[in-house]
């Protein structure tokens, strides 16, 4: 934001907004990241008992819902 964004992070700076703002943009992302995760999984079909069954398998397909997840979010809401 300090480089791309001067005149906005200047003002919301000295108004003395920029925590508040930043904490609002912190809490959408990580509702929307919450939504994404769990229509992701429910659509790759991941179950919970394959947590038990082939715990890497599960971790690996979690972790690649988080990170398509993640880029959803930072397009939408970090960078937008």
């Amino acid at each position: 934001m300090q480089e791309h964004w001067k005149i906005v992070y200047t003002q919301l700076l000295t108004s003395g907004r920029l925590n508040s703002y930043l904490a609002e943009i912190d809490q959408q992302a990580q509702e929307r990241m919450g939504v994404l995760v769990e229509q992701m999984k429910q659509a790759q079909g991941i179950p919970e008992q394959l947590k038990a069954e082939n715990a890497m398998e599960w971790v690996g397909r979690r972790n690649h819902i988080r990170a398509c997840a993640r880029e959803i979010v930072n397009a939408e809401i970090i960078y937008k």
